[in-house]
């Protein structure tokens, strides 16, 4: 395996990765879709068992599911984590306003595995999306962010830390959160996905924060980062 691209963590706070390369990989068993080294990042409530990461109780996430706008991470700001030049930009797919365990854990097991890029439409799938070249057949993909958070357009640069929209629910979603990958095409159907760390971010271990650097997070890491 080729060395992890380094790159800065593209959110602010306290965040965990419950997809993560750092405890599997493929991270989101399938190789499709750029996704062997892809991450997912949500905000959870640490003092509630099981760190949920809506306000609402667990009974009403299991039985009736919870507005998208309940969750903790929804609408969060998302940064540029490299300078680079932006190649595309999707915006206008509508949220799934609202989370159905089941149904959503299906349709998301579905399209991972199922996903023709012959015929099926990389939109429904990503929702809305950023994809930004930082490299060499090196490019970032940003996904299912809220409809209407965009900020960027294709040919525009971009420097580090430049916020170009917001966390959402489009697509595949399983529920509010940021997709995160690096990959060697901009064609998220086709492309292979690259090893990827991030060169800063503290971890709370112990009653304490530590500082990481050039590092991956578990599954179980209580992360944040501010610049």
């Amino acid at each position: 395996m080729r060395e992890p691209i380094i790159v800065e963590f593209p959110l602010r706070g306290e965040w965990l990765s419950p997809n993560t390369p750092g405890a599997k990989i493929p991270s989101h068993g399938t190789n499709e879709l750029g996704a062997r080294y892809a991450y997912d990042f949500v905000q959870v409530d640490w003092k509630r068992t099981g760190w949920p990461a809506y306000r609402v109780s667990f009974p009403q996430y299991l039985l009736s599911g919870v507005p998208a706008s309940e969750y903790y991470c929804w609408g969060q700001e998302i940064y540029a984590p490299c300078d680079g030049i932006v190649v595309r930009a999707e915006d206008g797919y509508k949220d799934r306003e609202r989370t159905n365990l089941f149904s959503d854990m299906a349709n998301a097991y579905k399209n991972a595995h199922y996903f023709d890029p012959r015929k099926d439409d990389v939109q429904s799938v990503a929702g809305n999306y950023i994809i930004i070249k930082i490299g060499e057949q090196v490019y970032a993909a940003l996904v299912h962010l809220q409809k209407g958070s965009v900020l960027v357009t294709v040919g525009q640069s971009v420097k580090k830390g430049d916020v170009i929209g917001r966390v959402g629910n489009s697509g595949n979603s399983f529920a509010p959160h940021l997709h995160f990958q690096l990959m060697d095409s901009s064609d998220i159907s086709t492309a292979n996905g690259l090893p990827c760390a991030f060169e800063q971010y503290d971890v709370f271990k112990g009653g304490e924060w530590e500082k990481a650097v050039d590092s991956i997070p578990t599954d179980k890491d209580r992360i944040r980062f501010s610049p």
